[in-house]
């Protein structure tokens, strides 16, 4: 089976949000650059605008909460700062800026939502800086198994502890819509339901018709495609 962990890698670029295409429709993602190197103060994480009760972290907090130095959070919080000067993203700008990297008449706005909502732990539909850089760091700097359980929570949508099969289709379908729409004007919907009948077969281990997070760590350690596309999230920041 090819692999349909998605190449979820981290750059920040000041006003960039793009994807990262390693080759065929399983492996897409998010790349953000950090700007320039640059010099902040914890006093600037403090004047964020934010909704209330939200309360920055310090770089200290979150050098302790990330496996960054507190120059890469620096460096990271400036690109970030730089896009997003109240510190925080709202969904529909998060959609925006990450449709403005795929072709013409690719759907991106429901891939958008589910990266989104994996990366909103909270779920208030606000990013807030330290949701993007913990993100990162399990991404970037993450074991395999760190990197493969945030993987897990993008496929389970509504976080029960378990992908159904409506979910999978989901989000194999949010996957192909950012290919666009086909030349011959058809549909998907046959490809994409022997994908998820493919990935229920391997991973659906004692056919109960859910994916626990036993189940797709046991398959994915044991599948080398998977665990070798887990290194392309490995960055220098």
């Amino acid at each position: 089976m090819q692999s349909y962990v998605p190449c979820v890698s981290f750059r920040f670029i000041s006003n960039i949000f793009a994807h990262s295409i390693s080759g065929s429709v399983e492996s897409y993602g998010l790349l953000f650059a950090p700007e320039s190197v640059g010099q902040i103060h914890d006093c600037e994480l403090e004047e964020i605008v934010a909704p209330p009760k939200y309360r920055p972290e310090s770089i200290a907090a979150l050098c302790a909460a990330t496996r960054f130095t507190e120059s890469e959070i620096k460096r990271i919080y400036r690109g970030f700062k730089a896009e997003c000067p109240a510190g925080i993203i709202r969904e529909e700008t998060f959609k925006f800026i990450y449709s403005q990297f795929f072709p013409q008449g690719a759907n991106t706005g429901l891939y958008a939502h589910y990266v989104f909502n994996t990366l909103d732990k909270d779920h208030t539909g606000i990013l807030s800086f330290e949701n993007f850089v913990q993100g990162l760091s399990i991404l970037s700097r993450g074991t395999l198994e760190e990197k493969l359980c945030w993987t897990f929570s993008l496929y389970d949508i509504n976080h029960d502890g378990k992908i159904t099969r409506e979910e999978m289709t989901d989000i194999v379908t949010a996957i192909y819509e950012l290919m666009g729409e086909r030349e011959d004007g058809g549909t998907d919907d046959v490809q994409i339901k022997n994908k998820v009948d493919i990935i229920f077969q391997k991973m659906d281990s004692n056919r109960d018709g859910v994916i626990t997070i036993e189940e797709f760590l046991d398959c994915c350690r044991k599948d080398k495609i998977i665990s070798d596309s887990m290194s392309v999230f490995d960055s220098t920041i």
